[in-house]
C-alpha cells in the first residue's frame, strides 16, 4: 500500500508540474513578436505616395490612388519572420515588400516583393510569388477573403506561405541583406489587419 501511494503522489506531483509548466510555454509562443500595426495607429510607419490610407474596424485599408504608394515602417530589419493579415478584391494589386534599402524608392529592383496580385499577366510571380526571385510553388488566389501570409527571410534565404500552403521554399538571393519593411497599395481595395515580426 505504502508503495502504491508513493507511485500515485510521484504520479500526482509530475502532472502539477506539467499543468504548471503549460501556460509558461504557450506564453513563449509569441515572445520576440512585435505588432507593426495594431489596429489602432500608423505610428510605425512613413507614408510614400498619396493612396488614401486610414483605419476601418481595426484594418488599415486603401483604395484610391494616383500612383503606386506605400506605408513604409520607420525601422529597418535584416533576418526576420513576418505574420499578416490580408484583405483584397479581385483587382487588387498590392504586396509586402521587405529589405527595402532604399525607403522613398521602393520597387523589384530596390527590395523583394511578396507579391498579392491575383491578376498579374504571369501568374507564376503573382499571389505567393517573389518577382524576379521565386516563382510561386503553388499559384493561389487570395481575392474577396481574408489570408494569412507568413514570410521568413533569413540569410540570403526566404520561405513565404499563404493560408499554410508553401509558395516559396527556401529560395536563395543575396542582392539586399537588410531593410525596411513596406506595403504597397497599386489599385483595387486593399486591407491589412495585423502586421507583426520577429527578428531572428
Amino acid at each position: 500500500m505504502k508503495r502504491l501511494s508513493a507511485v500515485a503522489f510521484g504520479l500526482l506531483l509530475a502532472g502539477s508540474a506539467a499543468l504548471w509548466h503549460a501556460p509558461n510555454a504557450s506564453g513563449q509562443a509569441d515572445a520576440g513578436w512585435t505588432a507593426l500595426f495594431d489596429g489602432k495607429s500608423l505610428d510605425s510607419w512613413t507614408r510614400i505616395g498619396d493612396a488614401n490610407w486610414r483605419i476601418e474596424d481595426g484594418a488599415v485599408v486603401a483604395d484610391k490612388a494616383t500612383g503606386i504608394s506605400y506605408l513604409v515602417s520607420k525601422t529597418t530589419y535584416k533576418d526576420f519572420q513576418i505574420r499578416s493579415e490580408f484583405w483584397v478584391n479581385d483587382e487588387a494589386n498590392s504586396g509586402i515588400f521587405i529589405r527595402c534599402i532604399d525607403p522613398t524608392k521602393i520597387n523589384g529592383m530596390t527590395a523583394y516583393e511578396v507579391n498579392i496580385y491575383d491578376q498579374r499577366p504571369d501568374p507564376s510571380y503573382g499571389t505567393g510569388g517573389i518577382p524576379n526571385v521565386a516563382k510561386a510553388l503553388t499559384v493561389l488566389k487570395a481575392g474577396g477573403k481574408w489570408n494569412t501570409y507568413e514570410i521568413t527571410a533569413q540569410g540570403p534565404k526566404f520561405t513565404v506561405t499563404l493560408n499554410g500552403t508553401r509558395t516559396v521554399d527556401g529560395a536563395q538571393d543575396s542582392k539586399f541583406p537588410s531593410g525596411h519593411i513596406a506595403l504597397q497599395y497599386g489599385q483595387g481595395i486593399v486591407k491589412f489587419r495585423k502586421v507583426d515580426i520577429k527578428p531572428m
